[in-house]
């Protein structure tokens, strides 16, 4: 049947818009598309940069209550995976909020910094990797939902000539 708005007070489906409107709403779904692929895959992406971490904190033997609140950590963020794979919307806004999260606990530790200040290591380079995936998340997730928004603002509100 197609994709149904409401235009001047009446239910309209896509092929009964003009020819700008139309062009507006195809315009923004491109660019929706294009950024629900992006925080998916940056978000895909830091569940696996999450598995490397996970490795290497076991291999350095860190405390076992550090180790567990990452691996939580990690397993929310797979969760949040699972549903951004599954095609559920509602995955996006914890994952924005796990990014900001991780970023917040992360960033301010004097160990990373170190870390970053003793060059390329596997772990610099890590903890460098994931602190740009976890601002990546951000941008694209934020950048998704408001023009998700806007988009849905512009099915439903009636368009007067």
């Amino acid at each position: 049947m197609g994709m149904r708005i409401w235009k001047n007070r009446i239910w309209m489906t896509k092929s009964r818009l003009s020819g700008l409107e139309l062009h507006a709403l195809e315009s923004l779904d491109t660019k929706l598309k294009r950024l629900r692929r992006g925080a998916d895959w940056f978000i895909y992406a830091s569940v696996i940069l999450g598995v490397a971490l996970l490795a290497q904190l076991y291999a350095l033997m860190v405390p076992s209550w550090l180790f567990y609140s990452i691996l939580a950590g990690w397993l929310l963020y797979l969760l949040v995976a699972i549903g951004v794979a599954t095609g559920r919307d509602k995955a996006y806004p914890p994952a924005l909020v796990l990014s900001i999260v991780t970023l917040v606990v992360s960033l301010p530790q004097p160990e990373h910094s170190s870390l970053a200040d003793a060059g390329p290591t596997l772990a610099s380079l890590t903890f460098t990797a994931g602190s740009l995936l976890q601002v990546g998340v951000i941008i694209l997730v934020t950048s998704f939902l408001i023009l998700k928004r806007r988009q849905s603002r512009l099915k439903a509100i009636p368009v007067r000539r």
